[in-house]
């Protein structure tokens, strides 16, 4: 297939398009290099330096015709969501829709949209199901929701004249080789791994008993390789997690003892607006439909992270192998 992927230079769209390109597909990608580098991306992908929120500027790319569009531009960070929320609103909504105008100007037949674990708010059914209703706490959240629904009743118009199938993958918190350790806005466990590098001390934010879902970058690229190639994906939405529920003290002292170093000093600070309290996913969806299920566990998962490390890309070409979700 010919694929473009929106936010290609960033962590996630980073290792996707290595794993479209080891199976086969040509692939563009659209990125305001707001959290990516060009520079980073494998020299085989057609770039363009634009930002989602400027139809002008994408609108040159989407007409040269593609056979799916992989949607994972946004803004990510839910603090950032509370200082700026007409900035986020326009980038993880408005922009949204520019690309859904785009595939259907284009008659693009597919788009995977990614979606967020955010969007549950908090939850008095832990895992947490699909079907489960959406009510975000945060602004991050309600801007994750509102695109999502935009996707989905786009799909659904009956004035469409070409199929346009569409995915939502609700994404948990999701860690890996290349995740950024020097940004505080993206990761909990890349914010924690940069303070460890840098001997600086863990801040842990409340009591930090709130729990997350963390789930390896291999197997979410696996599950946006099915989402795009199995064909029940169409009109999906699927949680793609672990599992497994992780405190933030337990991912505190997992961190500490992975990267070996000893005793370390944590910071206790107040707790911040918009935080889920207890989040796991219920992923018997994406199992009975993709197929899928999360093949690395957290703690090797943990290990190769420190292994590579936060610039797993920078100035390298990897050629990964095609096959298996947790390569």
């Amino acid at each position: 297939m010919r694929i473009l992927v929106t936010g290609g230079a960033g962590f996630i769209g980073s290792h996707l398009i290595r794993r479209l390109l080891a199976d086969g597909h040509s692939v563009s990608v659209v990125d305001n290099e707001s959290n990516g580098k060009r520079e980073s991306l494998p020299s085989e992908v057609a770039f363009t330096r634009a930002d989602v929120i400027r139809i002008d500027e994408i609108d040159p790319v989407f007409a040269q015709g593609f056979d799916a569009v992989c949607h994972i531009a946004g803004q990510v960070s839910i603090i950032r969501s509370f200082d700026d929320p007409a900035a986020d609103l326009r980038t993880n909504t408005e922009g949204t829709l520019n690309v859904l105008q785009l595939c259907l100007k284009y008659k693009i037949p597919k788009l995977v949209y990614a979606s967020s674990m955010t969007i549950y708010g908090d939850c008095d059914t832990v895992p947490t199901p699909e079907a489960h209703p959406c009510k975000p706490d945060s602004y991050y959240g309600i801007t994750k929701h509102a695109a999502e629904r935009y996707v989905h009743s786009t799909a659904e118009r009956p004035d469409l004249d070409f199929p346009f199938n569409v995915t939502s993958l609700r994404m948990f918190s999701v860690f890996g080789p290349g995740q950024a350790w020097d940004n505080p806005y993206q990761g909990v466990l890349g914010i924690f791994l940069g303070k460890l590098q840098r001997g600086e001390p863990i801040t842990i934010f409340g009591d930090g008993e709130q729990t997350r879902d963390f789930v390896y970058i291999g197997d979410i690229v696996e599950g946006w390789v099915r989402a795009l190639t199995v064909p029940e994906a169409a009109g999906g939405v699927f949680n793609l997690g672990s599992g497994r529920s992780t405190s933030i003290n337990q991912l505190a002292e997992y961190a500490i003892e992975a990267y070996g170093s000893g005793e370390h000093p944590i910071h206790r600070a107040p707790g911040r607006p918009g935080e889920q309290r207890r989040v796991q996913a219920d992923i018997d969806r994406a199992r009975a439909v993709l197929g899928w299920e999360p093949k690395t566990s957290f703690e090797d998962g943990l290990r190769e992270t420190i292994r590579l490390g936060g610039d797993v890309f920078a100035n390298k070409q990897p050629k990964p192998q095609a096959s298996g979700g947790s390569n």
